[in-house]
């Protein structure tokens, strides 16, 4: 689907939350305006970001005159289940990194994990 996975640089991060909350294309003009609401920020910045980003493979980009339109490639879930796999994977003894894991869940994540896992029961579960 993508590269390996690590966790986003600041800027990376509030890029990608922009595109997702978003659900559209969007150039880079677009999101430059949209961080200059909060921040100082040169076009060629942005421009750099999304295209590292593109690389990386977390966005897909098409032409649009003479200059490119963005969109994610996953959903903001999507990304941060695979960075929950991945971490899962590089974490050693997979069941005491998941036992850890579940030890420290609150009340909420514990109920949004029981109802997952209603909706997708793990293979050999009835």
């Amino acid at each position: 689907m993508w590269q390996a996975m690590r966790g986003l640089g600041d800027l990376e991060s509030v890029i990608m939350d922009r595109l997702w909350a978003s659900r559209r294309p969007a150039s880079v003009r677009t999101v430059l305006e949209e961080l200059r609401r909060e921040r100082e920020i040169a076009y060629t910045t942005v421009m750099t970001v999304m295209d590292n980003l593109h690389t990386k493979g977390l966005l897909r980009r098409k032409p649009v005159g003479r200059a490119y339109v963005y969109e994610p490639v996953a959903s903001k879930e999507a990304y941060t289940a695979q960075l929950m796999r991945e971490a899962l994977a590089s974490g050693g003894n997979q069941a005491a990194t998941l036992v850890h894991f579940l030890e420290r869940l609150t009340p909420e994540e514990a109920a949004a994990l029981e109802a997952a896992l209603q909706v997708y029961p793990p293979q050999g579960r009835s």
